[in-house]
């Protein structure tokens, strides 16, 4: 028997009694034996020692790698403090705050987290618990169709591909059309979608700055919408409207985007944290957790859960979502972050990763084979035609210990060898120029 459960031979004898069974293989017995005998190559148990060495030698697979590539994941400082904070026993093993009377602190912050992302957006509400900004992003289309009571949705070419992939993924299996309007100079095409948008569709999702680290101006979505009825959806990083127009600033219904810029390290793609701010007017139509802060019978203040279907835990079928797991840590994260920084610093951070890209794209521009793509604003993603194939631009980078910068042909092939790159607070201009003198030699 397994070591660690705590069942006696003589308890699981009396189970298996009770339920009239021989054994505890009958349990297996509907399984085919073909599938019980094939070879999944389980290792064998190990010492804890041998289990130590196993992952050293695993972790040491690992390089430390000197990012040059955004597109929705920065390589933005994380205070010290932080992990320090998130690391204490009860953040870091709490769940989901189902009894409010026991989960003050935990209330508390996701209460501060909510304060945080309605002020960064200028929105009336936020929740909380969203896995990423793409199933936020796909999240707010649901609301939208099922604001409106409509089956279409319309999405600016200039949204992350990653992004369109998750929605459309989602609206698939709830049987919803995914429409596309154009981009035209590296922005969405205002003309495109004024000629494309009806009652037919439910809103519009648009991206700020856009894939391409471009920032638009979505002045005249507003008005446009208000002519169909439609919704405007905008995901921005939120660590950029430290220093940008807000969603609220452009009538958007809905504000979402990813949280990883706030602070959260790489960490290989995850865990990272969706943000999801709305009107008063839709709050109801809202996914996820919202807590809200009352006052208990003797006059204290006092956080609880609020606006929570229960739809999403015993009626899935009916449900406007099925966000149910608790994402609180990263809340937590993203909290310590922005209280640490303060709005200068947040403000700072953002100004200083304007100027690395800037500077970088500047530097790169300056060499021959590469060279131009449009002539917009951007904040810290930027992008170069090259005349070099990016394999051996992003080989020859590695081998100096630098991580490249995204080929946009890797989602679309009449973009081959048009280059995403991007700069931080922490790309110092010593790394910016070891950058570009590797890339002068190709």
């Amino acid at each position: 028997m397994f070591k660690y459960l705590p069942h006696t031979k003589k308890d699981i004898e009396e189970m298996l009694k009770v339920i009239d069974v021989n054994s505890i293989d009958d349990l297996f017995l509907e399984i085919p034996e073909e599938l019980k005998k094939l070879d999944l190559n389980f290792p064998n148990g190990l010492s804890e020692l041998e289990i130590y060495d196993k992952f050293n030698i695993l972790a040491n697979k690992n390089k430390n790698l000197i990012p040059f590539v955004g597109a929705g994941a920065y390589d933005h400082y994380t205070p010290s403090v932080i992990k320090h904070l998130i690391g204490r026993q009860e953040f870091l093993t709490a769940y989901t705050p189902y009894q409010p009377e026991i989960s003050q602190g935990t209330l508390q912050y996701i209460f501060e987290y909510q304060s945080i992302i309605a002020e960064l957006t200028n929105m009336h509400v936020s929740n909380a618990s969203m896995y990423d900004g793409a199933t936020a992003t796909a999240e707010a289309m649901f609301m939208a169709t099922n604001v409106r009571k409509r089956t279409k949705i319309l999405i600016s070419k200039t949204v992350n591909p990653n992004i369109v992939n998750v929605v459309k993924t989602y609206a698939k299996y709830r049987g919803f059309t995914v429409d596309f309007v154009d981009e035209k100079n590296g922005i969405t095409d205002i003309d495109d979608f004024r000629k494309n948008n009806s009652k037919e569709y439910a809103g519009i999702i648009v991206q700020n700055p856009n894939y391409y680290g471009i920032i638009e101006d979505l002045s005249d979505f507003r008005e446009i919408l208000d002519d169909s009825k439609g919704l405007l959806i905008i995901n921005s990083d939120p660590s950029s409207l430290a220093l940008l127009k807000s969603p609220g600033e452009y009538g958007a219904d809905i504000a979402v985007g990813d949280c990883q810029t706030l602070g959260i390290p790489l960490s290989f793609g995850g865990p990272y944290i969706g943000y999801l701010a709305t009107t008063k007017k839709l709050m109801r139509k809202m996914p996820g957790r919202i807590c809200g802060v009352t006052e208990d019978t003797d006059g204290k203040r006092a956080f609880v859960l609020t606006l929570q279907a229960r739809e999403q835990h015993i009626r899935r079928e009916k449900a406007n979502s099925n966000i149910c797991s608790n994402q609180s840590l990263m809340a937590l994260f993203v909290t310590v972050y922005t209280a640490v920084m303060g709005k200068q610093g947040l403000v700072e951070a953002q100004q200083k990763s304007f100027n690395a890209t800037h500077y970088l794209y500047e530097q790169i521009l300056k060499l021959d084979k590469f060279s131009e793509v449009y002539k917009q604003p951007f904040f810290k993603d930027c992008l170069v035609k090259s005349d070099i194939d990016s394999e051996i631009i992003n080989e020859k980078l590695l081998e100096k210990g630098i991580l490249g910068p995204l080929n946009l042909g890797k989602y679309d092939k009449s973009k081959n060898n048009l280059l995403l790159f991007s700069a931080t607070e922490k790309r110092s201009k010593k790394d910016i120029d070891l950058l570009v003198s590797i890339l002068e030699v190709l």
